[in-house]
């Protein structure tokens, strides 16, 4: 497998790479750095070698850290709000965009997010860092680096899967403003 270097200006964790026959992927899963720790796949034996097993995926869903304005966290501060104060096995999200548009992995995509409850299973969560003003009202926040960072990671999952996943906001499954924003309007042409 050949490294292809990335297109991202600053990303944590992540490399993409050409399988044999051109297609892209993410440079397995399990290798990620994350939020985790060293993640474990499930795998499948064929021939006596083990290949990891990936879950369906059909949608990428946005999320807002529902932070205010400026404050700048990392996906590990994310992880230890769902793990400690949630109770949660880990970070709830399968990636994090902090404001200046770094990209950090969070939860391996083989396994199911916990970002919308009954939406999961086929679902890659993305939380970008913000959505609340100063008085923690919903408030899309998004920064220039972030709103780039997003739609070159929706470009990137769409060329490992293959296939145009949809896009969707936290707010088109329950009653929340999570992203603070509506994902229909503000990436229209990238639907």
């Amino acid at each position: 497998m050949n490294v292809v270097p990335g297109s991202f200006a600053k990303c944590v964790g992540i490399k993409l790479g050409w399988e044999p026959g051109y297609r892209l992927i993410e440079m397995p899963p399990r290798r990620l750095k994350t939020a985790s720790g060293s993640p474990t796949a499930k795998h499948k034996n064929q021939g006596g070698k083990l290949y990891p097993v990936m879950r369906e995926i059909n949608r990428i869903i946005i999320h807002c850290s529902a932070t205010r304005e400026g404050q700048d966290i990392d996906a590990a501060t994310i992880k230890k709000w769902h793990t400690e104060d949630r109770g949660w096995s880990d970070i709830g999200y399968h990636y994090c965009i902090k404001l200046d548009g770094t990209l950090e992995a969070g939860r391996p995509l083989d396994r199911a997010g916990a970002h919308v409850k009954g939406h999961n299973s086929d679902s890659i969560g993305i939380c970008y860092i913000g959505g609340c003003d100063e008085d923690m009202n919903p408030k899309d926040t998004m920064t220039p680096a972030q709103e780039h960072a997003m739609r070159e990671l929706i470009f990137s999952l769409r060329m490992v899967w293959d296939k145009e996943l949809t896009l969707h906001g936290h707010n088109e499954y329950a009653s929340k403003a999570c992203p603070s924003f509506k994902v229909s309007e503000k990436f229209a042409d990238i639907l």
